[in-house]
């Protein structure tokens, strides 16, 4: 699975990798994650036309595992490549493993989620946010609220 969305979005969103209904579909961000994800977009006034998803991991792992640092290595070029040539305004990490991986940090996503920080493509820097994975937000619904936080900053940024 590659990516979805428009490739020449303002805002590029990065997940982990896909789970069992993106690996039937062949989308990401397709399931329930998926649906809030639109909600989430939808509630500061984008939707699938005006953002650019994609995974670090572009396959969903066997038994739903969670990727190896291997594996999460070998994909990070690719990631990377993927968001310079998309080059968006705004990269959001969506979770812990996008988050680290992508902004190189051994911190949890409790301590990086709505600080904004500069990512460097080598081409030029781009601002960048972690927030809340969608699936961690089914799981625990109260943290929706620091997640609608990260959302508004997002949109505040995307409005300059």
């Amino acid at each position: 699975m590659f990516a979805d969305g428009n490739p020449e979005a303002r805002i590029m969103l990065v997940g982990e990798a896909p789970g069992r209904d993106e690996d039937i579909e062949g989308l990401p961000f397709v399931g329930r994650s998926g649906k809030l994800l639109d909600r989430m977009i939808g509630a500061i006034g984008l939707d699938r036309t005006k953002v650019y998803i994609a995974n670090v991991i572009p396959w969903r792992p066997p038994g739903n595992r969670t990727p190896t640092p291997q594996e999460t290595q070998i994909c990070l070029p690719f990631i990377r490549r993927q968001i310079e040539l998309v080059d968006p305004d705004v990269l959001v990490t969506l979770g812990n493993p996008s988050t680290q991986a992508l902004l190189g940090t051994t911190e949890g996503i409790m301590r990086m989620r709505g600080k904004w920080r500069d990512y460097d493509t080598g081409k030029r820097t781009i601002r960048a946010i972690a927030t809340f994975h969608p699936a961690y937000l089914l799981r625990s619904p109260s943290y929706k609220r620091l997640s609608w936080q990260d959302l508004r900053s997002i949109a505040t940024v995307l409005a300059v």
